[in-house]
């Protein structure tokens, strides 16, 4: 049974009649017509060997918690004493192996206080069928002599609403009907303050297709999308969980409904009989639609999680249609229900299960699609993340995902006397007013405090053992410290002689080969060290001392924040290549001067991409050895801010390396902090520069560079012939991507205004 996917939810029928007749009901009045040969209310025997079933289910598979869905029918008509049975039956089976979340959905016809008495009692959410006004609800939900039911729901919805049931409340389910105003229908279920809505398409279809009025296929969506417009104007006064579905797919993550994404089904049902079967919704597609042959006297619900029909909606993206798979928004629709895609074969009966009959898309196809770029247009610009357009986001945005890194890592690291020690210190540091918090940020804006932090968490690796960590964390509460020119005493543990401090410099404490400890603290405009037996020492930016060695800089433009030119740190080791050993002083000085030179040929050439790529930059560290076959820049594993540059590249060479290292590296840290794409690798795409297709986050990092590329080379008389139509074949392969989240997308429209601008 590897490989199956646990049920976690499981739709209990505890009676299988009810005291309505709504005339779009699929248990009742779709082809599936099995509930008149079933027993009315569920036995005890049932209830007790579900319950056992579901708890050897949930052993079997570590399941922290299950749900069980109270239904019909019409599960009221069960009885206060039934459903108590059933509700004492799966709580005792449960207990001490996963939690238990018992819910109802109901027509609340029957719904009293001796009903919501019990489920007080055992917890028993409650979910009430209702399709809007008095007007939208007579529409369908009557009574067998036609009279209405909507008095007695609106009461039901109000004892439910009132204490001490409210907390019980778990929404309101509304079946859409084209036929209705879809703002009065809001309107009258926002009235009743639900904590959720929710929307659903009538079962239907390609041989029973859904009622179109208006014979459009996309009546369903404009419907829809008239609600979305009210529901947003009036400040999004309840959850619309079809809604918030899109919402969390079109931002990459997952679908909260089984009628959208790609996520994989949980859910069996139980019927009164015992039987095990399928989703409810297939019965509205034929005869037998739902059955299993499977029961829980006899099988266990592993067993039923083997079954081809459940296994089919358990394969997300590889279980939909191939017109599916091709379509951008298939991430969001998934397919649409999987009942909604059946379609006899030709030379089949419509009561056929042949394979390949739910190989189609939805019914409501066009529908999905509208409804989903209907809501994408409207939200995409308050939906992208701002670190896509506004840089002081991105670098807030990655200073705290080095915290909550950092942060993780401590939690992994206590008992270690000298880590704590020095987290004490950087907690002080933080306290110390403004200094100290601007000196605590500039050191973990350090990039290569990312690079040591993720070295250390990487389970992958060979990460720094415990001795090791704390060194460097003494050093980083150390530079703190200093920076802030505070007045506290910050301990480091130094080997090999030597200790690097963050954004500081390099201090040579003893001779090669030994270790010892040192306490380091600010003195007047510079710093000080004190070790035991030795008299205070002076070193710093005044001090003028050969044991200090301090992190130079380099300033690209005066208007500037001056940029490190890092060859001190161990862990700026990040790279493809390995850095140069430090640069002498000569070295560094020539360095500057093609560094001046390079800065100057980007600004003449391409000044928007230049000043773009000035933007974050805070690092440079020289790579060992000459150009590249392009001569290009990289961005260093985990160090935002940082860019590897050949030392001994030539001018034209190295301001190549700095425009498309910056690329690189921006398009690295937006993806570390925003979604961009989700199912990376789900699909391959043709990339003009690349024999085979590529992942969607290949292409896009690929057209992103070559955007800047396009111009540099357009600025400087070397661009190749059909660059710029390689460039948009690419764009237009990613327009139509459907791995692309909102902010993706933008990004996509960025390139396309960026490389107009190259074009014009």
């Amino acid at each position: 049974m590897t490989g199956l996917i646990a049920f976690r939810e499981i739709v209990l029928k505890v009676h299988s009649r009810c005291d309505l007749a709504c005339d779009h009901c699929y248990v009742y009045e779709h082809a599936d017509q099995s509930w008149r040969s079933r027993p009315k209310v569920i036995s005890p025997e049932v209830i007790a060997q579900t319950a056992s079933r579901l708890a050897e289910h949930a052993r079997t598979h570590a399941l922290p918690s299950v749900t069980v869905i109270l239904h019909g029918g019409e599960p009221l008509l069960a009885g206060t004493a039934r459903l108590r049975l059933v509700c004492e039956e799966f709580t005792r089976a449960l207990d001490g192996i996963a939690a238990l979340d018992l819910r109802m959905h109901t027509n609340g016809l029957q719904l009293s206080r001796r009903y919501l008495d019990l489920f007080a009692e055992f917890g028993v959410s409650v979910s009430v069928s209702l399709d809007g006004d008095r007007a939208a609800n007579d529409r369908h939900r009557r009574f067998a002599d036609g009279r209405t039911s909507h008095p007695l729901v609106l009461a039901a919805v109000d004892l439910l609403r009132t204490e001490p049931y409210r907390h019980l409340y778990q929404g309101l389910l509304c079946t859409i009907d084209v036929a209705n105003d879809p703002v009065a229908v809001l309107d009258a279920l926002v009235e009743l303050a639900p904590p959720r809505v929710d929307f659903l398409l009538p079962h239907a279809t390609w041989q029973t297709p859904p009622v179109r009025p208006d014979e459009a296929p996309d009546t369903y969506a404009r419907w829809l999308l008239r609600v979305f417009d009210h529901w947003d104007r009036r400040g999004r006064p309840v959850p619309v969980r079809l809604f918030d579905s899109l919402f969390s797919t079109l931002a990459g993550g997952p679908s909260l409904t089984e009628s959208l994404g790609l996520a994989p089904t949980d859910l069996v049902v139980v019927e009164t009989d015992g039987n095990l079967e399928q989703v409810d919704s297939l019965k509205s597609a034929f005869e037998g639609a739902a059955a299993t042959g499977f029961n829980v006297f006899d099988h266990a619900f592993d067993l039923v999680a083997a079954h081809p029909g459940v296994r089919a909606r358990q394969l997300g993206l590889a279980g939909v249609s191939d017109a599916c798979r091709r379509c951008p928004v298939v991430r969001s629709c998934g397919g649409g229900l999987y009942t909604h895609r059946y379609k006899a074969g030709s030379d089949e009966p419509s009561g056929s299960e042949a394979p390949g009959n739910f190989d189609n898309p939805s019914v409501y196809c066009t529908d999905l699609r509208e409804l989903v770029d209907g809501v994408e247009g409207r939200t995409s610009a308050s939906a992208s993340a701002p670190e896509l357009s506004d840089p002081a986001e991105l670098a807030g945005s990655q200073e705290q995902l080095t915290r909550d890194l950092l942060a993780l890592l401590n939690d992994r690291r206590t008992g270690d006397s000298d880590w704590e020690r020095a987290w004490r210190v950087l907690g002080a540091v933080e306290r110390a007013g403004q200094a100290g918090a601007d000196a605590l940020d500039a050191v973990l804006a350090h990039p290569f405090t990312r690079t040591w932090v993720m070295a250390c968490l990487d389970p992958g690796q060979e990460g720094p053992d415990a001795a090791r960590a704390a060194r460097r964390l003494t050093a980083l509460a150390a530079a703190a410290v200093l920076r802030g020119g505070l007045d506290l005493p910050a301990e480091v543990v130094y080997r090999d002689g030597e200790v690097y401090l963050p954004t500081l410099g390099l201090l040579r404490l003893g001779e090669p080969g030994t270790e010892g400890r040192a306490t380091l603290h600010a003195a007047d405009g510079g710093y000080a060290v004190r070790e035991e037996g030795r008299p205070e020492h002076r070193f710093g930016p005044a001090a003028g001392d050969a044991r200090w060695q301090p992190v130079r800089t380099w300033s690209p433009g005066p208007d500037a924040a001056p940029v490190a030119l890092e060859d001190l740190d161990p862990h700026r080791n990040c790279f493809a290549r390995p850095p140069r050993l430090r640069l002498g002083a000569g070295e560094a000085e020539e360095w500057r001067e093609r560094l001046d030179a390079a800065w100057a040929l980007l600004h003449a050439s391409v000044p928007e991409f230049a000043r773009a790529a000035a933007t974050g930059l805070t690092t440079l560290t020289p790579l060992a050895g000459g150009p590249r076959a392009r001569g290009w820049g990289e961005a260093g594993r985990h160090g935002p801010g940082a860019l590897g540059v050949p030392y001994a590249a030539g001018v034209a060479e190295t301001a190549l390396a700095l425009l498309t290292g910056r690329r690189r590296a921006g398009l690295q840290a937006l993806t570390e902090v925003a979604d961009l794409y989700a199912l990376d690798g789900e699909w391959q795409h043709p990339s003009p520069w690349r024999e085979r297709p590529v992942p969607v986050s290949r292409l896009l990092a690929d057209v992103h560079e070559r955007v800047a590329v396009e111009a540099y080379r357009r600025a400087t008389a070397t661009a190749e012939p059909g660059g710029l139509d390689r460039i948009n074949r690419a764009l237009d392969r990613l327009s139509e991507a459907a791995e692309l989240t909102s902010t993706g997308k933008r990004l996509v429209e960025q390139l396309r205004w960026e490389l107009k601008a190259v074009d014009a």
